[in-house]
């Protein structure tokens, strides 16, 4: 088990990797992802952005392992992100089905410490709502925008 100094260490260095520029890209791209099935995912895997994906998520299937192996104190790690949480909400619906394809241990370090939340279920709700929200908001905003220049 880590001590809290080392703990502290261990997210920093993971937050700085959060901020090399093409994880930015990865992870924004990633944040603008709502899949609504397994085929969308899997689309996006085959696609041009398939290194993005691959990296966002194996970044925090890794950090996780970090974190369920007691190399981060998982109580620090959760107060101090919750990214995490919101990549996972998008796939959590297809976990099971992306590991028939993918394998069994397909994002399960992920996976256990976001369940091991006490309010895990309405969490991964919300992010996804929340999610939703912002794609809404987005498009909203692209098509004001799109209006506007018509108009000008």
């Amino acid at each position: 088990m880590s001590t809290k100094a080392e703990s502290a260490e261990l997210i920093l260095k993971l937050y700085d990797l959060r901020r090399e520029e093409t994880m930015r890209r990865a992870r924004d791209l990633f944040a603008r992802f709502n899949p609504a099935s397994v085929q969308d995912i899997l689309n996006v895997m085959t696609s041009e952005h398939s290194a993005h994906y691959r990296m966002v998520t194996t970044f925090w299937d890794m950090a996780c392992s970090l974190v369920n192996h007691g190399a981060i104190d998982e109580e620090m790690f959760n107060d101090a992100n919750a990214e995490h949480i919101f990549f996972y909400a998008k796939i959590e619906p297809f976990i099971e089905e992306m590991r028939a394809l993918m394998g069994p241990r397909y994002l399960s370090h992920l996976e256990k410490l976001v369940m091991r939340l006490p309010d895990a279920k309405q969490r991964l709700e919300g992010m996804r709502q929340m999610s939703r929200k912002m794609a809404a908001m987005r498009a909203e905003a692209k098509a004001s925008a799109a209006a506007n220049a018509e108009a000008a």
